[in-house]
Formats: structure tokens, sequence, C-alpha cells
């Protein structure tokens, strides 16, 4: 992997992790599309490490806020909100979870195809386009309940299909239960910290287990420019979300899923 390939994959990662438009998709489609060899579990474990050190210091008032009243709720100080929200975010994070541990594999054979992304890009940029219509948006992150929280959950699981993103239909998921914009998307980040976490565990067990002689400085760069690229990405997204809604996101979905259609057809 040369250092382009490098900067460019830390960026798509960086860039896509948290909006609406799948990161797996854009990080499959170089290998396909442009024949880059593959990035390798040592860059893969990078530019997760550099999204994760990304949305825990943009959050980190929330995030230390939900571990201590959490940590007060499990040794018997009371509930709170705060802890009533960490719980939450537990709740939603079990059904990908399972799904991951079931059907990774399958899904790692059958599913990471351009056709695949194609089609998944498409539907699934629709679908987002429908709950920001149709959604009330009257819904604050304090109105979080168990039942949405499992039903974002669940609609979680399907991002492991590529194309889906993850940001992107848990979104969908909250705004058509009628939550606002911002609480959809900061519900949306929060829940994303354990599973960046647990999959970057899992790469780096993996990466362990096998050895790399991978370029560490390639890695490193990989790790600085995911980082830096997902923060001003979360931070931008989240100013201007409320103005330019998911419509802008959603017909970048359906060029991308046409341009890859096309490429199917005549490339």
């Amino acid at each position: 992997m040369s250092w382009l390939e490098a900067v460019i994959l830390a960026l798509v990662q960086g860039l896509t992790e948290f909006l609406p438009i799948s990161s797996s998709a854009h990080l499959i489609l170089p290998s396909q599309l442009l024949g880059w060899p593959d990035q390798g579990l040592a860059f893969d474990v990078a530019v997760h490490v550099g999204t994760l050190l990304a949305i825990l210091i943009y959050f980190r008032a929330d995030v230390r806020q939900l571990l201590t009243a959490w940590l007060r709720h499990c040794s018997g100080q009371g509930a709170s909100p705060e802890s009533r929200l960490a719980w939450l975010i537990i709740l939603a994070t079990i059904p990908a979870g399972l799904c991951g541990v079931l059907f990774n594999d399958a899904i790692e054979q059958y599913l990471r195809s351009t056709a695949v992304i194609a089609g998944t890009t498409i539907i699934f940029g629709l679908v987002l386009w429908q709950a920001d219509r149709r959604g009330e948006r009257k819904l604050a992150l304090s109105g979080m309940t168990a039942r949405s929280a499992l039903y974002i959950g669940l609609s979680q699981a399907l991002a492991l299909i590529p194309g889906t993103s993850r940001s992107g239909i848990t979104m969908t998921a909250a705004l058509f239960l009628g939550f606002t914009r911002d609480a959809a998307a900061r519900f949306s980040f929060l829940l994303s910290i354990p599973l960046i976490a647990a999959a970057g565990l899992l790469k780096t067990k993996e990466l362990l287990e096998q050895g790399s002689d991978a370029n560490w400085a390639l890695i490193l760069v990989g790790t600085c420019v995911a980082f830096f690229s997902a923060y001003t990405c979360i931070h931008l997204f989240l100013a201007f979300l409320n103005r330019i809604g998911f419509t802008p996101f959603v017909i970048y979905r359906l060029a991308l899923g046409g341009v890859l259609i096309l490429l199917m057809l005549f490339g």
C-alpha cells in the first residue's frame, strides 16, 4: 500500500464512519474497482483506533457523565437520567453484537460485493429520505425508552451488510420513532462507541495472533488522518444537520448506487 492510498483510505474511513453513507462500502470499493491491494489487518486496526479516539474526545463530557452515572448505579448509589441512557446504549448494542458473532463469516463470504453495496446504498438511502420526510422530529434524547433503544439496536444489526451504513440505519430508525435530527445523530454517535471499540479489539486480537510486518509509519499516518477527519466530520455534521437535513446524503447515496450499477453493467 502506497502513502497516497493510505492517506485516502484513512480519510475515507474518517469521513464516512459517522455519516449516513457507509464507511464499509467506501473501503471495499477501492480494491474492487481500482485494483488497490487490500489495506491489511494492521491498517484496519489503525483507522478504527483513529475514529474511536475522535468520537471519545468529541463526546468526552457525555462519555464521562454516562460512565460515572452507570458505575454509580451498578454500585447501588441510585439511578439517574445519565445511568438510564447508559443502560439503553448497552441494550441497543446487544442485537448487532449477537448478529455479528452469528453471521459475520457468512456476510464476509457472500455479501461483500459491488452488487450488494449498490443495492443497499440505494434502498437504505430511500428509507432514510422517507424517515427524514415523515418523522415527527419532536422527541429529545431524554425521551429514549427501552423499546426505542431496542428498535434502534435491531436496525443497527442490518449495518453488518455492506452499504447499509451503521450511522445511517440507526438515525433512520430514530427518525421514524419521532426523534429530532440532533437526538437521532447523538444517540447514533454514542451507540457507535462500544461497537467500534469491540471491532477494534477483535481486529487487534487477530493481528496479534497472525503477526504483522506492516509499515508502522503508514499505520501511524492512517490513525492520525482517520482521527482528524472523523473529528472534523462529527463537528460539521452536528453543526449543519438541522440546517441541511439528510437530503444531501440521500442524493449522494442514490448517485453512488447509480454509478456502481453502471460500472457493473459497462465497466
